[in-house]
């Protein structure tokens, strides 16, 4: 077969391949629905104490990014942590700091989906993410548990990171990203609650803390950052499974 010296031949254009999606879905659907069943928690025991960690750095994060202090972090062996900040940053920082633990998570997991669209990124991904928490418990963590946990995760990212081909590492990643994207979904009535108790001791709930700082009662921002967090993760899914540029 010939063809014209000028004429051009064009491959066809594959269909936009859905698989991602479907995947991420999958997974997350799976995560929320087993925090939910009675021993969902311990089912999922790694990801939980995960899923706490990010909440409680979120806190401490946000308070450093507001003018704050983060003094320390503590994970528990039930699942519970505290983040401990300390600074005089008015009403409304005080606020960004209890949204911290339920939004920050979610934008973190976001951009960890987007960016393991590139396996050769999600390798370095892993790296960070081990060096992160090793960087967290020399700085911050004050609790044998936390030391332990966070040091064995961060053993287990960076053997994913040596051993693992492109597609588990990138799996890994995007398991990461899931459970930090769900992460306030561990503990969702907590959400609408005035008070939780953390290690014997009883706190107000961080959406009773914006109520204190702002106004409106605890319920209401309860469903607002149940709604945020739901759009982050949709704005996270559709940029992380949309087609590659050409």
């Amino acid at each position: 077969m010939s063809f014209p010296p000028n004429a051009s031949v064009r491959a066809p254009t594959p269909p936009a391949d859905t698989h991602p999606l479907r995947s991420l879905l999958c997974v997350l659907a799976i995560i929320a629905v087993v925090w939910q069943l009675p021993y969902g928690r311990l089912m999922l025991y790694p990801l939980s104490l995960l899923a706490t960690c990010a909440h409680e750095l979120g806190h401490g994060f946000t308070a450093m990014l507001v003018g704050a202090e983060f003094r320390s972090f503590v994970l528990h062996a039930d699942g519970s942590g505290l983040a401990l900040w300390q600074g005089s940053t008015g009403r409304l920082a005080t606020a960004l700091v209890a949204a911290g633990g339920l939004l920050g998570p979610t934008l973190a997991g976001s951009l960890l989906l987007i960016l393991a669209r590139s396996s050769r990124l999600s390798r370095t991904l892993l790296w960070l993410l081990a060096g992160g928490l090793l960087a967290v418990v020399v700085c911050w963590t004050r609790n044998p548990f936390g030391v332990v946990f966070l040091v064995g995760a961060a053993a287990f990212f960076a053997a994913v990171a040596l051993w693992l081909g492109d597609r588990g590492a990138t799996f890994v990643v995007r398991l990461t990203g899931a459970v930090l994207c769900l992460s306030w979904l561990q503990h969702v009535d907590y959400l609408f609650s005035a008070g939780a108790t953390i290690n014997g001791m009883r706190h107000a709930s961080d959406t009773a803390v914006i109520a204190q700082a702002l106004w409106l009662p605890y319920w209401f921002w309860g469903a607002a950052i149940a709604l945020l967090s739901f759009a982050v993760l949709a704005c996270g899914l559709w940029a992380a499974t949309r087609p590659h540029p050409p």
